[in-house]
């Protein structure tokens, strides 16, 4: 097969499309994005509750399947892709698993403490200028610059 984004897409497109659709769903239907708000309704549709919107649920498929897509049918090699070559790079292929497993789960948590995750506070909840999503978006950049930065003194620079 072919890779149909082999690059990153530019921020000067992804940046503006992203700023775009916010603005078009607050508009629209006067609802912020975020993908724990999908997962979120997701749950109450398998608990069958009657809460469920549903645009929710499709976007939080949209999520799972389109990495699926890209990662293992659009793909120009034959073996099985995750996109945590610097985590495998780092830690021993078989605790990658365990390793990204946790992660989630610690992030799933973040998130309900936060009352969101980091797409709806980041995007959204600053747009809005909510107290609350500023500080939250500063923090976990700061965790992601702070972890970004001992990575590469580990690795000596290769990430």
């Amino acid at each position: 097969m072919f890779d149909v984004l082999p690059d990153r897409v530019p921020w000067f497109i992804v940046g503006p499309s992203l700023g775009l659709l916010i603005v078009l769903f607050f508009l629209t239907m006067n609802q912020p994005l975020g993908a724990s708000g999908s997962y979120v309704h997701s749950l109450k549709l398998l608990q069958r509750k009657t809460d469920v919107v549903v645009w929710r649920v499709w976007y939080f498929a949209g999520i799972f399947l389109g990495g699926v897509v890209v990662t293992q049918v659009l793909r120009d090699t034959a073996h099985f892709r995750t996109g945590y070559d610097a985590v495998r790079n780092l830690i021993p292929s078989g605790l990658t698993v365990v390793f990204v497993f946790v992660g989630a789960v610690i992030m799933g948590y973040g998130a309900k403490v936060a009352g969101g995750c980091t797409s709806g506070h980041g995007l959204c909840g600053t747009s809005q200028r909510s107290y609350a999503s500023i500080v939250s978006t500063g923090t976990f950049m700061s965790t992601a610059i702070a972890t970004t930065l001992l990575l590469r003194l580990i690795t000596g620079g290769d990430l």
